[in-house]
């Protein structure tokens, strides 16, 4: 089942499934600065473009471009900026 979900006035998409036991969410973001909250441990995978993410507690932004990936605690958070559209694959671990 297709989950669709919509943040920051449309600025970012995606859409939520599960494949072989394992939620996942594939999504793209717009130009513009956002900030997310975990609840679970995630995996994100930049699958177009570039993100520069700075993950909870850091004070340093650090760029992904596509086909690189970064992992965020359970129960944290990370700003991430992107100044061109991009895409991402995220997988809950």
């Amino acid at each position: 089942m297709l989950k669709h979900n919509s943040y920051f006035e449309g600025k970012v998409q995606s859409v939520g499934f599960e494949r072989n036991g394992r939620k996942l969410t594939a999504g793209v973001i717009d130009v513009g600065e956002f900030h997310f909250n975990t609840d679970a441990a995630e995996r994100m995978t930049v699958t177009s473009g570039e993100l520069l993410i700075r993950l909870a507690g850091k004070s340093e932004w650090r760029s992904y471009p596509a086909g690189t990936a970064f992992e965020v605690a359970a129960k944290s958070g990370f700003d991430v900026k992107a100044e061109g559209p991009s895409a991402y694959l995220c997988e809950f671990l």
